[in-house]
């Protein structure tokens, strides 16, 4: 939605603009009197709150306008009012794209914001021997923060995302401690930290050389979050750190069929794996973890259109979310999501190894239960195997479904009729509940001829 509210237009009703938190639990300041302008923040006229990272006698603490602040955060703008609804208290951007508009209505909502600076990366072609445009790039990051570094909802910067993924020239890491240092000049209330692709000894060691001026380190971790502390010990790292990515096993961990396809687990599975894995990392590991962003609050197409977002391309949502809300809040929601038991097409599980033939019929089959036993409904999706696949979350083109294939039965059965191009597809199920809530789940077979 574009900023309607422009040179001296009143924001009457809209209190949120000069909100601030004084604790977790979101109480607020109270209502001013006098209705103010949107040029106020623009100019600054509003004192920023203060962040920082403090060590004390049981270990590192996010202390934000005097108070401890431990973070039960989203990556995503998507259903902003969705994390204040469910407990969280902040959300992660990977740019300063739409700042102002993000800033606002998390300050409405109550959020903060750790605001994301988009550093090049090498593998995109950024060359950090060019001076020129290492020392261009500090130039237009300076700016970003100037416009932005008053506003009461920003928590901290994250400079650049897993710049250590697919890299070669160590001097990123140069450019990142120069990020820092600037952000310090011309921000003294803001951390600065940057987003890492797992954890390793090499670059944690190259980190602590060359960007001293980190306050804190982010990592991103997906089927090892649960081993993280350790994983952080034997990397050498003993300082603060915040997971701003975590969520279900990655395409690269799991299995993976014959043809290189990649397994992926039901929405109930992945359920299960948040819960615990937060509850073994971030929830244990209490003298350095500042908190986390659960990965991701929304939906995209990586790998297939379901293995990342934690909601449907409709917005409903999986029993991921009611576990995200559990873990922010203590409380489950009052409709939980349908749960997926078992998915198995011609009596095979996702693992099998499945092989089709050419035109021939095939039964699915789906074992949903809702906890509420209300009446479920559900959708089938045939898509040919994705075959652009990017690297880190790059942009990836969703396949197009292939219509008139699978034949709805009674329950969650179904016919599917085997295409009859040779290769590989994915069989997909979402079970809805009438309640905006979903479960989903997919199998990959193989046509042969």
């Amino acid at each position: 939605m574009k900023n309607r509210f422009a040179g001296n237009i009143w924001l009457l009703g809209l209190l949120p603009l000069l909100q601030a938190f004084t604790s977790n639990s979101g109480s607020r300041i109270q209502k001013p009197s006098q209705p103010i302008f949107i040029n106020q923040i623009n100019s600054r006229q509003i004192k920023p709150i203060k962040v920082e990272v403090k060590k004390g006698t049981e270990g590192y603490q996010l202390i934000r306008n005097g108070k401890p602040y431990f973070i039960k955060g989203a990556g995503g703008t998507n259903y902003m009012d969705r994390v204040a609804a469910y407990g969280g208290n902040s959300i992660r951007t990977w740019s300063t794209a739409n700042a102002q508009e993000i800033l606002d209505q998390a300050q409405r909502l109550g959020l903060t914001v750790t605001m994301g600076l988009n550093v090049r990366k090498e593998r995109h072609g950024f060359d950090y021997n060019n001076s020129d445009a290492v020392t261009k790039q500090l130039q237009e990051l300076r700016e970003e923060v100037l416009k932005f570094k008053d506003h009461p909802a920003l928590l901290m910067w994250g400079i650049g995302n897993e710049l250590n993924l697919s890299y070669t020239n160590p001097k990123v890491w140069d450019a990142v401690n120069n990020i820092a240092k600037m952000i310090h000049e011309v921000d003294p209330n803001h951390p600065a930290t940057t987003m890492l692709a797992g954890a390793n000894k090499k670059e944690i060691d190259r980190i602590k050389a060359q960007s001293p001026e980190l306050d804190l380190l982010s990592f991103q971790t997906y089927g090892g979050l649960g081993k993280l502390p350790g994983t952080l010990e034997n990397a050498g790292w003993t300082g603060p750190y915040v997971v701003t990515e975590w969520g279900p096993v990655g395409h690269w961990e799991g299995p993976q069929t014959p043809w290189k396809a990649s397994v992926e687990e039901t929405s109930s599975e992945k359920a299960a794996g948040y819960k615990s894995r937060y509850e073994e990392a971030v929830l244990q590991d209490k003298t350095r973890c500042l908190g986390s962003y659960v990965f991701l609050w929304g939906q995209k197409q990586e790998r297939t259109p379901t293995w990342y977002g934690v909601f449907t391309e409709k917005g409903e949502e999986t029993e991921v979310v009611d576990v995200i809300q559990y873990l922010w809040s203590g409380k489950w929601p009052q409709n939980k999501a349908p749960r997926l038991d078992s998915f198995l097409l011609d009596g095979k599980k996702s693992t099998n190894q499945i092989y089709v033939k050419a035109g021939g019929d095939y039964i699915a089959d789906a074992r949903v239960k809702d906890p509420e036993k209300e009446k479920l409904t559900y959708r089938w999706e045939l898509l040919p195997e994705g075959t652009n696949f990017g690297e880190g979350g790059d942009r990836e083109d969703r396949p197009q479904p292939i219509p008139g294939q699978v034949t709805t039965g009674a329950g969650g059965r179904a016919t599917l009729k085997a295409p009859a191009k040779e290769g590989p597809y994915r069989l997909f199920v979402y079970a809805a509940d009438g309640h905006n809530n979903v479960a989903t789940a997919n199998i990959p077979f193989f046509v042969q001829k």
